[in-house]
């Protein structure tokens, strides 16, 4: 089952259950590169540039390595960062523009990960590995054959198209230091516009150095070091990166901060001490979700584990507050930010302040953040819910008032740079009208309910009943966009009319698109109401009728019709797309809808077809986390249908014993007689008391004890 051939014939620490190339073929966009959790360097290899297939720099099918970059985006579905680009070349004789520009076979076998560590051999007899700290990386490439030895230090490569290679750099300031590195600070524009400072040390002097030819348009250098060394010797290289955010109280320039964080987290010329710190890292992250289960079983549950913690990344310098970025809103409030709650509430509190921070900035909270800037590429403002979450469930225990303040602003007042949203017309029609927004009014209207739903329990919280009611009755501006004539959402106009003609199978892009969905059509969204399932439910025709309108999703053709977002919408069951987030909830509407014997069905369908230890395994973008927490949740046997505020569905347990590290202690989820036949639930109590509402509490989960679910064959109403 394993893609890498890593793991230890009997793994001794969760590290060694994880395979970072789960996700890196196919369309999960992950990458292998070396990571400390939640850090800012990203340290690996880039196969590829520019196109929705490459978005991590790496796909796994790839034959040729085009360098190592330090800086990678994990499961997202755009290309960014892939800062200083270095290319060893073991073959003088190999000519650089070419390599350049087409990349080094990489033999296949030879390519290792571990969490914090990746290594792979390529032509000219080079083996490469690398291991990251924080905010630096450290390369050990060693060399066979005589010769000159070379590097190529790229400044000017970024994770962005070929046509974008030349100009998304705007400017630099870079110099060469001696025989022994270099320094200097970029200031880049592709997703977002940023600046960073960085430091490149050898650990040993070169014997000469070249700044190659500068294409038209760019404004970066690329070098060339030569060194002479003897077959087999190695040479080192520290790479220490500062993102120019959060806190500069030495006043130091962009280029000093890289070098301070080098300092700071990789002082010595220590490869193995630094793999083994970043191993030690990831084992105490790991360790708070343990699992029971088959070998299978257990690399997808750490690598999906790992995979949560690869972002977001803390962006400010070595010994400051922390301040986190790469918050993929739209995707991660689903199931990722909950989790968090449960297994890291002192992270979630450090999110929740650099949501806040971030939102003072801007003027609005983040809608989807990279490097401290918001690319807005998404809708809704969905760090509503993952700050309202937090604060309802006591992981933040900030300024309440000051941060409701801040969220009505976001929900309520018009902000020049802010693109998608315009509340005076929300409020205006009750809905975005479908001929005055080009696209995704539907999808719009829904999600930014959603956020209204959540503003309104925090004011409720806090006694601010004014608000509470404003907020609530927005929250059911969704039912403006329903169609009770086809029971599904769709697209109405300024005059009340629905939008004609009207195919419910069109796949919506974005903004420009001719459509009113984003990522998906009305089959998906029309289940998209997390606040509010028993009103749907009625309005669909009460249970039976809900859910056997529910069995047609997943049983209708799985086909797309769209303008070419059709790639992103991956993982069909019928028009079920689990590889798209607004899906996530909808096999757990069947236990709200009184048949929790098809969330056991659909859900076991789901991780049968769509999550295997492979590289391929995943069927869609992995999206910051998101899909892994999905995983997580469904495995344990419930999930946080309304993300916010702390109630979790039972569904059912994959796994026979998975344990929780939770302040009490210790949360146990148990399935006693959990097998291939034996799927479906017979009966859930908690410390011993039956759970007969097939829901659970945040709070239940906090104290600890023991969820333990029965499991039989048959679904438990056939029994009756």
């Amino acid at each position: 089952m394993m893609s890498s051939g890593i793991l230890p014939s009997v793994p001794a620490a969760p590290v060694d259950w994880v395979d970072p190339f789960i996700g890196t073929g196919g369309d999960g966009h992950t990458t292998p590169a070396a990571a400390y959790p939640m850090g800012l360097v990203q340290a690996g290899p880039d196969t590829g540039i520019g196109d929705f297939q490459h978005c991590a720099g790496y796909k796994y099918e790839d034959a040729r390595v085009r360098g190592f970059s330090q800086t990678h985006l994990s499961g997202t579905g755009c290309a960014s960062l892939g800062d200083i680009r270095l290319v060893p070349l073991g073959d003088e004789r190999q000519p650089v523009d070419q390599v350049l520009k087409e990349g080094l076979v990489h033999d296949r076998t030879s390519e290792k990960a571990v969490p914090g560590y990746y290594a792979v051999r390529l032509e000219g007899d080079v083996a490469v590995e690398v291991t990251a700290a924080p905010h630096a990386s450290l390369y050990r490439f060693t060399f066979g054959g005589q010769g000159v030895k070379r590097l190529v230090v790229d400044t000017q490569w970024g994770l962005v198209s070929e046509a974008w290679q030349a100009k998304h750099v705007l400017s630099s300031a870079v110099k060469v230091e001696g025989l022994t590195g270099l320094s200097g600070q970029i200031h880049a524009k592709h997703w977002v516009e940023r600046e960073y400072g960085f430091t490149l040390v050898f650990d040993r002097p070169c014997t000469g150095v070249t700044e190659l030819p500068r294409k038209k348009g760019e404004q970066a250098p690329r070098f060339v070091f030569d060194f002479e060394m003897a077959p087999g010797e190695t040479l080192m290289v520290k790479v220490g990166l500062s993102s120019g955010c959060g806190e500069n109280p030495r006043g130091l320039d962009l280029p000093e901060r890289a070098k301070a964080n080098l300092a700071a987290e990789i002082p010595a010329w220590d490869f193995d001490g630094v793999k083994a710190a970043v191993r030690t890292a990831w084992n105490e992250v790991l360790a708070g979700a343990s699992v029971e289960g088959t070998d299978a079983e257990r690399t997808a549950w750490y690598t999906a584990l790992y995979h949560l913690y690869f972002q977001p990344s803390n962006i400010a310098d070595a010994g400051a507050k922390p301040l986190y970025s790469t918050f993929s809103c739209w995707d991660t409030f689903r199931a990722a930010g909950p989790l968090y709650t449960i297994l890291s509430p002192d992270r979630a509190r450090t999110f929740v302040e650099a949501m806040l921070d971030q939102g003072k900035v801007t003027g609005f909270l983040p809608v989807w953040t990279l490097w401290g800037r918001d690319n807005q590429c998404m809708i809704g403002t969905h760090s509503v819910p993952m700050i309202v979450d937090a604060y309802l469930k006591g992981a933040w225990k900030g300024d309440a008032e000051a941060a409701f303040q801040q969220i009505k602003e976001s929900l309520t007042q018009k902000h020049e740079s802010r693109r998608k949203e315009d509340w005076e017309l929300y409020d205006q029609y009750g809905y975005y009208p479908c001929d005055l927004i080009r696209g995704e009014s539907v999808s719009r209207t829904l999600e930014c309910a959603y956020d209204d739903w959540c503003a309104s329990l925090m004011a409720e919280k806090l006694g601010h009943a004014e608000d509470a009611a404003f907020f609530k009755k927005r929250a059911g501006y969704w039912k403006n966009v329903f169609d009770p004539s086809i029971q599904m959402m769709r697209g109405k106009d300024t005059k009340g009319n629905w939008r004609e003609p009207f195919n419910p199978f069109a796949i919506g892009a974005g903004a420009m698109s001719d459509n009113d969905f984003t990522e998906g059509n009305s089959y998906q969204y029309s289940w998209h109401v997390l606040h509010d399932a028993k009103t749907l439910i009625g309005m669909m025709g009460g249970n039976e009728k809900f859910v056997a309108k529910l069995d047609d999703l997943f049983e209708l053709p799985s086909e797309a019709e769209g303008q070419g977002w059709e790639e992103d919408c991956t993982g069909f069951i019928g028009q079920y797309i689990h590889g798209n987030e607004p899906s996530h909830h909808v096999a757990y509407f069947y236990t709200l809808a009184g048949h929790p014997e098809k969330t056991a069905e659909r859900v076991r369908e789901v991780l049968d077809k769509f999550y295997a230890p492979r590289p391929d395994g995943l069927c869609g973008n992995d999206d910051c986390g998101q899909m892994s927490a999905w995983y997580l949740f469904s495995l344990m046997g419930f999930y946080p249908f309304d993300p916010c505020g702390g109630e979790y569905v039972i569904g059912a347990p994959q796994v026979s014993k998975v344990t929780l590290r939770v302040p009490s202690g210790s949360f146990t989820v148990i399935a006693r007689n959990l097998s291939r036949e034996n799927k479906y639930v017979k009966s859930v109590t908690l410390n011993g008391r039956p759970v007969s509402d097939w829901k659970i509490r945040h709070d239940d989960i906090l104290r600890g004890g023991v969820l333990e679910f029965a499991m039989q064959a048959t679904p438990a109403k056939e029994e009756q």
